[in-house]
């Protein structure tokens, strides 16, 4: 397939890494890093006791401004603490990078749920590092500035040639690290991070024949915007509500949503959506305004699109990954909790998607995934849906594409880690070994002001003593995330699996009526 021209020619997203640090000369020897992963793919991660060495990242190399809007962001590098799971694996190592330390007994609580395997053994493959930095930078600028830790972390690859890095995203600064490492990134170029944009999902979606709301792409400020509201009210009178996102907004929390509510028709409407525009708009972000809301909109562009009615309205995902082979794997799909003011703020999600629409959404998911691919996106990626049951049917809007990993990615890994069973494309169910069906309900977003103070001790000992566990005996039970967030901001995140959709959700539930009693 060709390559999208309107992709390609975009400009790349804003780092702290200036473009000329990555000439060709440093683009070569990346590509020529980038092949070893294909040799590892073929030769090493078929094979459970072959040597390894991961180096975990969890960078969230995104947008400050937009990062300052989520409660407790700083410990979302715990969300990868997942991937400690990989030292189930006898002869992996595990190297976790973070910005400040993680609570000894978070780790602790990670180990202990390693099935099969000793945590004294797990915790000889585990090297923990920290670059003592609670500034807003990148992780990974940090490890940068850090030639004594970029030391330390190459004197832990025992064997560059069965190591690589992985990242939450990827940003030029990621590449420059890949490079400081001698190690291939797991993850898309981020030459190619337009194609996660909300203006390059757009672009991708058509060129893969999915479906979208009615809407504008690559606007670049207000004037656009005025003009992308008024186009779309005239194409369509009954039109209620347009929403208008950031290209790079994440988490909903760069959207916001404008009413049409009294607006008048012909040549006044214009007039009317300029003025309305200023005091209108609803963010879903707290405390945004116009005034800041329009400034980083014109630094990084955005679209304008109808925003989809529905007296049943669900909001699926479906997750893909593109091997170093180049082959598109399914890996999952969700339905999304959704919240804040319009219901476009990420919550958290139930695993699978139901069974009316959930292969729907795969399908049209395999098509996008199959145009990324083609494009030359390696890893793990999400499609995110809006769907709206008419009659007896669901019709499905793709929204965005998450060149990254998400929300949804660390409690699928927590699945498949725990029950170490096969997820089964042809029905889109999780089975155990025994081939029996596990459902879970997870949230990244369980809090309120009262869990304020709690440690991770205290966490653990409530947890405890209320059989707040997951059962390997079972095959059930509930595993926490987070935790770090838990004291000063009154948040943390809850995976629970069941035997069924029912169990799953009943098992949250404990766990939210254990929560509120022990801290009232």
């Amino acid at each position: 397939m060709p390559p999208l021209p309107t992709l390609l020619a975009a400009p790349l997203p804003v780092t702290e890494t200036p473009l000329d640090l990555f000439d060709a000369d440093a683009q070569a020897r990346f590509e020529v890093l980038q092949q070893r992963l294909a040799g590892q793919f073929s030769r090493i991660f078929p094979n459970p006791n072959k040597p390894r060495t991961v180096v975990v990242v969890p960078s969230l190399s995104l947008d400050t401004e937009e990062l300052t809007k989520i409660d407790g962001v700083h410990h979302y590098e715990e969300r990868m603490l997942c991937l400690l799971m990989l030292l189930r694996l006898p002869r992996t190592r595990v190297i976790y990078v973070t910005s400040q330390p993680v609570h000894p007994t978070i780790i602790d609580y990670y180990l202990n749920l390693l099935p099969g395997i000793p945590g004294n053994h797990a915790r000889r493959r585990l090297t923990l590092l920290s670059c003592h930095d609670a500034s807003p930078l990148p992780l990974t600028q940090k490890i940068l500035n850090r030639p004594r830790l970029l030391a330390r972390i190459r004197k832990a690859i025992t064997r560059s040639e069965y190591a690589h890095l992985t990242c939450f995203n990827t940003t030029l600064l990621e590449k420059q690290l890949a490079l400081a490492l001698n190690i291939p990134l797991y993850a898309t170029d981020p030459a190619l991070a337009y194609l996660g944009t909300k203006s390059g999902s757009r672009a991708v979606f058509k060129e893969a024949g999915i479906l979208v709301p009615d809407g504008f792409e690559e606007l670049r400020d207000a004037t656009d915007v005025v003009d992308a509201l008024v186009a779309l009210k005239r194409r369509n009178t009954a039109l209620r509500r347009a929403v208008v996102k950031l290209n790079d907004g994440f988490s909903g929390e760069g959207n916001a949503v404008f009413p049409y509510d009294g607006c008048p028709e012909g040549a006044a409407l214009e007039g009317w959506v300029r003025e309305a525009l200023t005091h209108q708009l609803r963010f879903e972000a707290k405390g945004e305004t116009w005034a800041h809301f329009q400034t980083q909109f014109k630094e990084m562009g955005g679209i304008v699109e109808a925003f989809i009615d529905g007296a049943v309205k669900r909001s699926p995902s479906a997750q893909f990954r593109v091997n170093p082979l180049g082959e598109v794997i399914p890996i999952s799909t969700h339905d999304q909790m959704l919240g804040g003011p319009s219901g476009q703020i990420f919550l958290g999600c139930t695993f699978p998607a139901p069974s009316a629409y959930r292969l729907e959404i795969q399908r049209a998911g395999h098509r996008v995934a199959e145009v990324l691919r083609d494009q030359g996106v390696l890893g793990r990626f999400g499609i995110d849906f809006i769907s709206v049951k008419e009659g007896d049917t669901w019709k499905h809007y793709a929204i965005e594409i998450n060149l990254r990993k998400g929300g949804t990615t660390h409690p699928f890994l927590m699945l498949k880690f725990l029950i170490d069973g096969t997820y089964d494309a042809t029905t889109g169910n999780y089975y155990t070994p025994a081939g029996q069906p596990r459902y879970y309900f997870a949230s990244d977003n369980l809090k309120d002001p009262a869990y304020r103070g709690l440690t991770p001790d205290d966490l653990i000992d409530i947890a405890v003593y209320h059989g707040l566990h997951f059962h390997g005996t079972t095959l059930e039970g509930v595993a926490f995330h987070l935790i770090g967030a838990l004291s000063e901001f009154g948040k943390l995140g809850v995976m629970c699996i069941g035997r069924t959709p029912e169990r799953a959700q009943f098992f949250y539930d404990e766990t939210v009526e254990v929560l509120n009693r022990e801290t009232r």
